[in-house]
């Protein structure tokens, strides 16, 4: 069995988890009345959209990332792509769907740009989304990317609204494979364009049916990163066993030893799937919200309890029927997790 304190320790030196710890550096030097979510917009920052009401009870909403410099110098088309998926995942995690995306891009001559735009290009005709414009400098040392995405929403799914007592799902397309050699699971550029899309019309019909209003896409963080990133936000803590995360079929399960396995269940761990989603889900609803995703061939499954105590609890061994080992990933009473700090 895998030791979770060796498991633990790797998860918290990760890439994945030290770019999290970065967001504090900025919240804390936003005004407080812009963090607060008093000043038009309908959420704290620490969401993956700004949500601004639109009158008329439903909320516009903004996403933005920004790629890293050599991911963008090794991988010019599929860094493009990424750019836009990303934001259209963000937009969905929030119970949206995309209307146009923008995007900021310099490079160093012709060559660089044209396979940026084209990888853009290829995701928003594949997505379905509209590339209305943006900023572009050819005369830039080093390539960099940064797009928008413009969304709207009827109902919010948030970061911030996790309860006690609620269920803890796992929903990720599995129908992919590594694009080597990032932690990137690749279940988009080759799907068909309407599965792309109607899966990802799923997030803001289980907002709009009132099925769902807690979640957060899977990011960089990986899965267990993003789970600490949604239960900060919701003041909340949870209990997650390992055993029940989906996960791909190269991916040996927690039974297996040696290093190999060891290896390949972090990677999993450490993944940015292209299709995932982690949501808050109140128990009466937990087995319709796991059949939406199950009908579209996409696996869900329930990982565990959202719990009122601000700690998350890591299990292994649940499903063997013995008694299973816990160990603490995070405690926020201690250590907050997107600011990097210690609690007061």
């Amino acid at each position: 069995m895998t030791d979770l304190q060796a498991l633990i320790a790797s998860l918290r030196a990760s890439r994945g988890f030290a770019h999290k710890g970065d967001i504090g550096t900025v919240l804390r030097r936003l005004d407080p009345a812009t963090d607060a979510g008093t000043a038009g917009t309908a959420m704290p920052n620490g969401d993956d959209c700004a949500a601004l009401p639109d009158g008329h009870g439903g909320w516009q909403l903004l996403a933005i990332e920004g790629l890293v410099q050599d991911f963008v110098q090794a991988s010019p088309w599929f860094a493009g792509y990424s750019a836009v998926m990303v934001n259209l995942s963000d937009v969905a995690a929030m119970g949206g769907r995309p209307v146009a995306v923008v995007d900021a891009l310099w490079s160093p001559g012709e060559a660089q740009a044209a396979e940026l735009l084209a990888g853009m290009r290829a995701a928003c005709e594949r997505y379905g989304v509209p590339l209305v414009g943006g900023h572009t400098n050819l005369r830039s040392a080093a390539g960099q990317l940064a797009v928008a995405v413009l969304g709207h929403a009827r109902r919010l799914i948030s970061s911030f609204a996790a309860r006690a007592g609620d269920r803890l799902l796992m929903a990720v397309d599995l129908r992919g494979h590594w694009h080597d050699p990032y932690p990137f699971w690749n279940a988009s550029t080759e799907a068909p364009p309407a599965r792309l899309r109607e899966d990802l019309a799923l997030l803001p019909a289980l907002a709009e049916d009132g099925l769902c209003d807690a979640g957060k896409d899977i990011s960089m963080a990986g899965a267990l990163g993003t789970a600490l990133m949604l239960l900060e936000c919701s003041g909340v803590g949870a209990r997650i066993a390992l055993d029940r995360l989906p996960r791909p079929s190269g991916v040996p399960d927690w039974r297996a030893t040696g290093e190999a396995a060891d290896a390949a269940r972090q990677r999993w761990l450490s993944a940015f799937p292209s299709f995932g989603y982690l949501l808050s889900v109140r128990p009466a609803q937990a087995g319709a919200v796991a059949r939406r995703f199950a009908a579209r061939g996409i696996a869900c499954e329930d990982i565990g309890a959202v719990t009122a105590e601000k700690r998350v609890l890591l299990s292994l061994g649940e499903t063997d029927g013995g008694t299973p080992q816990e160990a603490g990933l995070w405690d926020f009473a201690v250590e907050t997790f997107m600011t990097g700090r210690r609690s007061a």
